[in-house]
């Protein structure tokens, strides 16, 4: 696994890499957003600090998930921002966790392994699978872990994939925001549900195109969300 660590301290970036090296990962730098950029394909993972010169790193997360070639890329935020606004602006943005520092390697390690580990479940999941599903302007197709909104590519993250295949698959049940959170997360998010909120918001606004389409993710009121088949 090749993991992209991106920060502007170098005493962190040798850190990061001492450490993720010493428990078995390929590592590559970068000190500032230009540099992310363009080291970020082929990446498994990226950890990306907040706080960088030329492009920040939201900016980077931003432009990382809305390019095709990199927004299924996972991404761990780093930073020393503790306000609720800055992680919440982080997950809009697609990025995955979200790691306030000063933080315990542990902690850390446990979280790129958790990530990894679902990355790497959802590859083997659809790997070999010719299935789509259609449902109306909306196409999903499982073996290349895509979508289509009236045949133009949707660029939605991992989460945001998973997050609309479980509700497109399981047209009428709702889910408690917990469910989503251990179905979709895979392991105890440090956050609340309002995780789930942020990108259930998100994922109406990617398909806003078809109206049949973002309007049937139904709010389920004191419970969750749910799919309801209103198209053709």
């Amino acid at each position: 696994m090749q993991i992209l660590v991106v920060d502007d301290e170098a005493s962190i970036r040798e850190l990061l890499s001492f450490n993720l090296k010493k428990n078995g990962y390929s590592v590559e730098t970068a000190a500032d957003g230009r540099e992310a950029l363009a080291k970020a394909a082929g990446m498994d993972l990226v950890l990306l600090d907040i706080m960088l010169p030329e492009v920040d790193g939201l900016e980077v997360c931003r432009r990382l998930k809305a390019d095709l070639q990199t927004s299924g890329i996972p991404i761990i935020m780093l930073t020393a921002k503790a306000e609720e606004i800055d992680r919440v602006l982080g997950l809009e943005l697609g990025a995955d966790d979200y790691v306030v520092k000063p933080f315990s390697m542990r902690e850390l390690l446990a979280r790129v392994k958790a990530v990894l580990r679902r990355s790497a479940k959802d590859s083997q999941s659809e790997k070999g699978r010719e299935e789509t599903l259609k449902i109306g302007g909306l196409r999903l197709d499982f073996s290349s872990y895509q979508a289509w909104l009236h045949d133009e590519p949707i660029a939605l993250t991992p989460k945001e994939y998973e997050l609309l295949k479980l509700l497109v698959t399981n047209p009428g049940r709702a889910f408690t925001r917990d469910e989503l959170l251990e179905r979709i997360w895979g392991y105890e998010y440090y956050g609340d549900t309002r995780t789930v909120d942020v990108h259930i918001r998100h994922l109406r606004a990617k398909l806003k195109g078809d109206e049949n389409i973002s309007k049937a993710i139904e709010t389920v009121r004191g419970i969750g969300y749910r799919f309801a088949r209103r198209t053709a």
